[in-house]
């Protein structure tokens, strides 16, 4: 069975125009969500009711990569979600403290965790969801606690940056890849000095060299700033077989 990446979303921490922002559906041995940005679920509400997917992983706590878990939980407790099963939630170390916060502020004080089964990853550490074993790999950006994801089934690797700055990180995440799915959100490299967030197209065909990986498809990119011809970019509702 070969793996399917869907981009549910891509859009950068601004949508794009009528986009939705970072989420990937990663179909093989069972359907997995990488990130679950604004946008997501009413995009993958419009071939069901509601969207059977077995896990979610979040790379990390930048709204745009996980802002639709809110309406996902009060579709799960009182809409077409409600019956049934309850997906895994996969969430970088010490996420759990942090939803427990924004319940108390939002909604009821156990509204994640009566939904989902939430787990908290580690670095470096693999863990098995949804058929797939996933890697995560901790990336700089900022100083936000963030991580790419390596998932793996059935032979076929895919390597997903989540946001990351220029780091040795990226091309360990995506050595030797089938797909390597990275975030390019800068028109230019930023200025030396401080902490860097996020990528110039030009570092990410950098990383994808070094790493050795077989494809590369550049995400997370504002409409404002389109690539140089050659290079593949995601879109809203691209499907690419690994």
């Amino acid at each position: 069975m070969n793996v399917k990446l869907t981009v549910v979303g891509c859009s950068p921490a601004w949508p794009n125009p009528g986009g939705a922002q970072s989420g990937y559906l990663v179909e093989g041995p069972g359907r997995l969500l990488l990130d679950c940005g604004p946008g997501v679920l009413a995009r993958l509400r419009n071939d069901t009711a509601w969207p059977e997917v077995d896990a979610i992983a979040i790379t990390h706590w930048h709204l745009d990569h996980w802002g639709d878990l809110v309406p996902w939980v009060w579709g799960a407790m009182f809409g077409p979600g409600e019956h049934l099963p309850a997906p895994e939630l996969w969430i970088p170390p010490g996420g759990s403290d942090m939803l427990s916060s924004i319940s108390a502020r939002v909604g009821t004080t156990r509204m994640f965790s009566d939904v989902f089964d939430v787990h908290e990853y580690a670095d470096g550490e693999p863990f098995h969801t949804a058929g797939f074993e996933v890697l995560a790999h901790r990336v700089v950006h900022y100083e936000l606690l963030a991580f790419g994801f390596r998932v793996s089934a059935n032979g076929q690797t895919l390597a997903y940056s989540g946001d990351s700055g220029p780091s040795d990180a990226l091309p360990a995440l995506a050595r030797d890849a089938d797909l390597f799915v990275c975030e390019a959100t800068l028109e230019e490299p930023s200025p030396e000095g401080g902490m860097r967030g996020h990528l110039a197209a030009g570092e990410v065909v950098d990383a994808f060299r070094e790493a050795g990986a077989q494809r590369l498809l550049i995400t997370h990119r504002p409409f404002e700033r389109p690539l140089e011809d050659g290079l593949g970019q995601a879109y809203d509702g691209l499907e690419v077989e690994l």
